[in-house]
């Protein structure tokens, strides 16, 4: 592993480096992943709560599950992860955190330029006229459905379902990293879930080095340079003691 976090270093601090996450990231603050043995596609139907369909039939059903992952959410803290790569960004290595997680964890962790390809779960927008607006607390379930406080239509929480594209601003700034990054640190992802999962392959294609960090094999092991099985939080507190990062746990 010191070898490992010592590579990582030499690669980061010569590149231009941008950080991609998923869900894996995230499981150390207490927030379930989708996949993986207890993740949450194994115990809920995502038909059923994560497509546009489910949310016309049952729009109640939909919002009684995002109002408690949101709760989730809310009680969960940054991770040691989190943290060291704000603090990357603030020194200017990482020039953008990319990630698949709607839980706005980064954010809190003090990073400034983070891309949302999923959403946020925090946000929300109405199916009617389009507004979208922040939400700070876990709806009340006399709340539920949560309404436009514009037009009074339904809304829905703002992230992308299955079955629906990417929101196109957040993909082009993706792109944009993706084309120009020398190194890529990719953090608690599968890589399966498209096409935000082929972005890093992108960034191989062009040359850039991989960084691999995720609790279990995953897709990008065969192009990574640097490979990591563990946790996240693990990595990156090493990674901080060795380039004399200091953060609050």
């Amino acid at each position: 592993m010191e070898e490992a976090v010592k590579s990582a270093v030499d690669i980061i601090t010569r590149s231009y480096t941008v950080v991609f996450t998923g869900s894996g990231i995230s499981a150390e603050a207490g927030i379930p992943t989708f996949r993986g043995k207890d993740g949450l596609w194994n115990k809920y139907r995502p038909e059923e709560l994560a497509t546009p369909q489910a949310f016309n039939r049952d729009p109640l059903r939909v919002w009684e599950w995002y109002a408690w992952r949101i709760g989730i959410i809310l009680r969960a803290k940054p991770t040691v992860a989190h943290k060291v790569i704000a603090e990357l960004e603030r020194k200017g290595i990482v020039k953008a955190v990319i990630t698949q997680n709607v839980d706005g964890l980064h954010q809190r962790a003090g990073s400034r330029n983070v891309i949302e390809l999923h959403g946020s779960i925090m946000r929300v927008r109405c199916t009617s006229c389009g507004h979208t607006w922040v939400i700070g607390r876990e709806p009340k379930k006399e709340e539920l459905p949560l309404r436009c406080p514009r037009c009074g239509s339904v809304s829905r929480p703002d992230v992308v379902w299955f079955g629906e594209s990417l929101p196109r601003e957040a993909l082009s700034r993706a792109y944009e990293h993706f084309s120009k990054a020398e190194a890529v640190i990719v953090v608690g992802t599968s890589g399966v879930v498209e096409p935000a999962a082929s972005l890093v392959l992108l960034a191989y294609e062009r040359g850039a080095k991989i960084i691999n960090i995720n609790l279990e094999a995953n897709r990008y092991m065969e192009y990574a340079t640097v490979n990591y099985i563990g946790p996240s939080s693990k990595f990156f507190c090493l990674l901080a003691e060795r380039m004399g990062i200091s953060i609050d746990e």
